[in-house]
């Protein structure tokens, strides 16, 4: 697959229609405490395309994504939209040491927009000062100063995400290569994928949600080669830990590893693993409480972040392909899909002609089965012999004279 686009080919939008990252739109909607069936409602859309803009699968277009924009803008937390005053509480939870956590994990390129924003501007003598509008994302501003090309920054992204999501697969799935292979599968993905991921405000975290999903799919363990973990750690405290989050539920292990190894927030760690905050808090509760019986010393969740994060935090050791053989491998399956798609295509076209030309013209009706007719009187003529008579006639046959010579008739 030949990529030409980059993210900076998008043509930036305007102010009334820019729109802050899905993880953003989530955290805004909650600042008001508004459901998602309540913005379904006032956009007159359903509650699955709210969930769909709040993940990053999809995006409002034309007047739902102005009115959408609107709405976000007019939360209290949005400081484009906050009037001159004293500013109000931020009604977000933030955990302490959430600086120290971060420090170890990979930057998740461009700054979010509520990074981006400027200082909101000195109250005007007007008695309604009109708000600053907001900046376009970075993203989709054009092209950077480095001057990359699409390959130099799907390389760039490669070289810096992959060996550490291995590892963090790795602490997933407790399956070396299974991590390999969902690692591998996810830049595959996001190749095919890339003017989206060019734009998007976290690529790494683009691709890490890619290889999570596909390392916890259910349908490996039909697979022999993925059926069983590896070998445990040989180290006591790391066999232990591990053990604990292998037991774990799927989604409850993803997030305990998002929000304690990671560093996430508790509504980027929600939006991730696509569930509402109070349910990701629940799974989070779960899961060090079920840690916590597995491994006593780390009951205390401080104990377990600063263990995850220095788990998540080890130099990587696998070993992966190179970038440009991870870009061939995307393109020759897109070929090799788009060779059988377009085979299949034809054979039906084919299959299709076919019938069009051999099919009948007009309506014959079906032949009526046969019916018992009576009345009928029985077939003439001599009877079937039987075994016992075709023996005497050919013995009549083979012996013509079988009795004494004087009854023999003679010839004269």
């Amino acid at each position: 697959m030949s990529q030409t686009s980059r993210g900076g080919d998008t043509a930036p939008p305007s102010t009334a229609t820019a729109l802050p990252t899905p993880k953003e739109r989530r955290r805004l909607r909650e600042a008001l405490s508004l459901s998602e069936e309540q913005v379904a409602e006032a956009m007159g859309v359903t509650k699955a395309t709210v969930k769909a803009w709040e993940t990053g699968r999809s995006a409002p277009r034309g007047r739902k994504r102005e009115a959408y924009a609107k709405l976000l803008r007019g939360l209290p937390d949005d400081p484009a939209e906050t009037p001159a005053g004293p500013t109000p509480a931020p009604t977000a939870h933030v955990r302490p040491k959430a600086a120290d956590r971060r420090a170890a994990r990979p930057p998740k390129g461009p700054a979010r927009p509520e990074q981006r924003l400027k200082p909101a501007p000195e109250p005007a003598p007007d008695p309604v000062p009109a708000p600053e509008p907001a900046p376009e994302p970075v993203a989709a501003r054009g092209p950077e100063p480095s001057g990359l090309t699409a390959e130099e920054a799907f390389d760039a992204l490669y070289g810096h995400a992959a060996p550490g999501l291995v590892h963090q697969t790795y602490l997933l799935t407790g399956r070396r290569a299974l991590s390999r292979e969902a690692v591998e599968h996810a830049f595959h993905h996001a190749w095919e994928h890339w003017p989206e991921v060019a734009v998007d405000a976290d690529p790494v975290g683009w691709v890490r949600a890619a290889a999570y999903e596909y390392a916890l799919s259910p349908w490996h363990r039909l697979r022999r080669t993925h059926k069983h973990p590896d070998a445990p750690p040989t180290e006591a405290g790391r066999r232990a830990l591990l053990g604990a989050l292998l037991d774990l539920p799927a989604p409850y292990r993803r997030t305990v590893l998002l929000y304690d190894g990671l560093g996430l927030d508790l509504p980027e760690t929600a939006a991730e693993t696509e569930a509402s905050t109070p349910a990701a808090a629940n799974r989070l509760l779960y899961a060090h409480a079920e840690i916590g019986r597995r491994v006593p010393e780390l009951a205390d969740p401080e104990a377990l972040q600063r263990r995850l994060a220095t788990l998540v935090a080890e130099a990587p050791t696998a070993t992966l392909p190179a970038a440009r053989a991870v870009r061939g491998g995307s393109e020759r399956r897109t070929r090799r899909l788009t060779r059988a798609v377009v085979g299949v295509t034809a054979a039906l076209v084919c299959v299709t002609a076919l019938t069009a030309v051999t099919a009948p013209t007009r309506y014959i009706p079906d032949i009526a089965p046969g019916q018992t007719v009576n009345g009928v009187p029985v077939r003439g003529g001599p009877q079937k012999l039987g075994e016992e008579d075709v023996e005497l006639r050919d013995r009549l046959r083979s012996e013509p004279n079988p009795g004494p010579e004087r009854l023999v008739p003679t010839v004269r």
